[in-house]
């Protein structure tokens, strides 16, 4: 009788310890993560969710550019060819009333930002991106939602400035802007400008980074929380954010680039 008695409450005991696990799997929220997270490795190099998606998307990137120099060189130009054409010219005007004159020479750097940025947050709101799960991990993550990039494009703007700064107006005189002993005041202005140099690349990273994870985490609750055609709207806030990221990121290199390539009047 005791055996029995025994044998039925390790039964329920573990039929309630399944209950307990099952109801704390269902009230799992959506995975989130601060950071990329490794999918695999290749030899020794890990892969992770972010690089995975972002290899895909530069190869989209690719097959557009070969595309439009390809119809770019026929009589009879495609629907698609002219499209992008309407969007570069968009683009360049839109830089203009910033840049002037200088445009054209800065354009190429000027709309590779706009155009990787731009495919790199609209590839985090396709389907299945943050919800198919390898390994209890997200295959796919939106690159820009990865703060190592959003770094790296802070670091090729910021870095890019300061040469054509120096092409622009010589050397000397572009360091007479960060060292100037004429007078303590100057000296003091021109350390806060080195400094102020420094934090736009954090300002550029984080302003990107922040703005494209927080949407990331909103889908990813809003579709936890709701059915999926409700979250349809934030699906097409984030489109909209994920070309003002973009605008931004590529209007403020354009007017820095400006700045450091005009001479000073004295």
């Amino acid at each position: 009788m005791t055996v029995a008695n025994t044998t039925i409450n390790e039964t329920k005991t573990t039929s309630v310890e399944g209950e307990v696990r099952t109801t704390e799997e269902h009230k799992a929220g959506p995975h989130i993560s601060i950071k990329a997270e490794e999918v695999f490795m290749v030899q020794k190099f890990p892969v992770t969710n972010s690089l995975l998606l972002s290899s895909f998307a530069l190869l989209f990137f690719i097959g557009l550019v070969i595309k439009y120099n390809l119809d770019s060189k026929k009589k009879d130009r495609s629907t698609f060819f002219y499209f992008i054409n309407f969007c570069l010219r968009g683009l360049f005007n839109f830089l203009e009333s910033a840049m002037k004159e200088k445009t054209a020479k800065y354009f190429g750097l000027l709309g590779s930002f706009f155009f990787f940025i731009l495919l790199q947050n609209w590839s985090g709101l396709l389907p299945g991106v943050g919800s198919v799960l390898l390994h209890k991990v997200p295959l796919l993550r939106a690159n820009t939602a990865d703060l190592n990039t959003t770094l790296a494009l802070g670091l090729i703007s910021v870095s890019s400035i300061q040469v054509f700064g120096v092409r622009e107006v010589g050397l000397f005189n572009y360091l007479g802007k960060f060292f100037n002993f004429s007078s303590p005041m100057s000296f003091f202005v021109g350390i806060l400008e080195v400094i102020s140099e420094f934090s736009r690349i954090l300002s550029f990273a984080f302003r990107l980074f922040g703005n494209i994870f927080a949407g990331e985490v909103l889908l990813s609750v809003v579709a936890f929380l709701v059915p999926v055609l409700v979250s349809f709207p934030f699906l097409l806030l984030e489109t909209f954010v994920g070309i003002i990221q973009a605008v931004v990121f590529a209007m403020l290199s354009a007017v820095l680039i400006n700045l450091a390539t005009t001479k000073a009047h004295h």
